[in-house]
This record gives C-alpha cells, structure tokens and sequence, in this order.
C-alpha cells in the first residue's frame, strides 16, 4: 500500500478521495469539489491518500500548526476492510507529524479531532463496517484520544450559518499525563481552523466566549 499525498486538483486521484468523502460523510461535512483547489494546494494542509494496487482505499486530511505545536485531524477514511487501512494511515500521519515537529525543533503536544457520538447522531457513514461511528470511537480511543469537557458545535461546511452538533471537539495528547488544555489554545485553534468560514452561528460564537474566559479545559474519557 501507498501513502500518497495530493496536492491538486487535477491529481486523478483526488476524483476518488472525493467520493469516499461524499459516500461516507452527511453533506454539511463536505466541502463542494471545486472548492478544494486552494486546500490542497495550500502547503500547511497534508492531504493522504493509502493507495492499493492503484485504487484509493482510504485518505486522511490534516494540518500542523507550528506556533501552537499541535495538529488537527480533519478526517480519517477507511474505504475497504480487511487491508489495515486504519492502522496503515494512522502510523504514517504520526510518523510525518512527528517529523513536521521535529523540523520545528520541537516534540509534538498532541492533535485534535471532531469525532462523532454515535449516542446522539444516528448515521450509517455509508454503510462500511470499520467506519460505524461506535467501532470509531471505541479505536480512537484506544489511540489516546480524550473528549474536551465543553458542549460542542462547529459551523457548517456548506457556508449556511447552521450550527453542526453531535461530535465532540477531542485531543490526543502526546503525554499521556496531560489531564488538562489550556482554553485559549483551544479557542485560537478553532478560531482559526474556521477562519474560512465567514458565516457563523450565534452557539459557535458563544462557545468561542465561553472558552476565552477559562483557564483550562478538561480531558475527559471518550
């Protein structure tokens, strides 16, 4: 299996990552095909795709942030079972964010994610075993990741203004002795990941406030 990444549009595969995308996510989660000329020709944005005997099986897309050290999970996408695709993606992204940080002189604090609760959204993810919203929390979990003690909602992808609930904002903390996250560093983070999003919702708005007025922020079990 390869680990390729795509950095253009007119990468023939892109065409497929784009489908995993639009079969297995709701279509608020997904931004529109044109609009992924700039994303992935934009050099902070890693953009994978685990490529096996020529077909896209599964793709992940994340970015490292340098001044904060931290990374962002945007997705994780196994197409196929039986071919460790989860386990293939998962030890490839580290390995290049660790060398991301290491170029930065510096060891990676952790990454965050939006994981779905499977206890509150009731979706299929396009009927692929590996990508039930339970079989994904229990792996991410098992992988370190930690649910942030705050009601969560992230603007839509579609640019509509509505609030999206239902996943909660995680971090993977390198240390596993990290218990807690400072509040501005979350607050700067989603700030800027959402950046691009002109139009948000009064809840996103709030929540920012919320975070910008605390000191820390619990990790708490998944």
């Amino acid at each position: 299996m390869e680990y390729r990444r795509i950095t253009a549009l007119a990468d023939p595969l892109f065409r497929q990552v784009h489908q995993l995308l639009s079969e297995v996510f709701p279509p608020e989660e997904v931004l529109e095909y044109s609009l992924w000329k700039e994303p992935l020709e934009d050099p902070g944005i890693r953009v994978f795709a685990a490529v096996h005997e020529g077909t896209v099986v599964g793709t992940t897309e994340y970015r490292y942030y340098a001044d904060w050290n931290v990374a962002m999970t945007d997705f994780t996408i196994i197409g196929r079972e039986g071919l460790g695709i989860g386990r293939f993606l998962a030890h490839n992204r580290l390995k290049d964010l660790h060398k991301l940080a290491g170029d930065n002189n510096r060891e990676l604090l952790g990454m965050f994610a939006e994981i779905y609760d499977p206890y509150r959204v009731a979706y299929d993810f396009g009927g692929i075993k590996p990508m039930d919203p339970f079989v994904r929390r229990e792996v991410l979990s098992h992988l370190g990741y930690r649910r942030i003690d705050i009601p969560y909602v992230h603007p839509s992808w579609q640019g509509d203004g509505e609030a999206v609930s239902g996943l909660d904002l995680c971090f993977m903390p390198v240390s596993e002795e990290l218990e807690r996250i400072a509040a501005p560093l979350v607050a700067d983070f989603l700030t800027r990941y959402y950046a691009v999003l002109s139009d948000k919702p009064e809840a996103w708005t709030s929540m920012i406030s919320q975070l910008r007025s605390m000191d820390s922020v619990a990790l708490l079990p998944l």
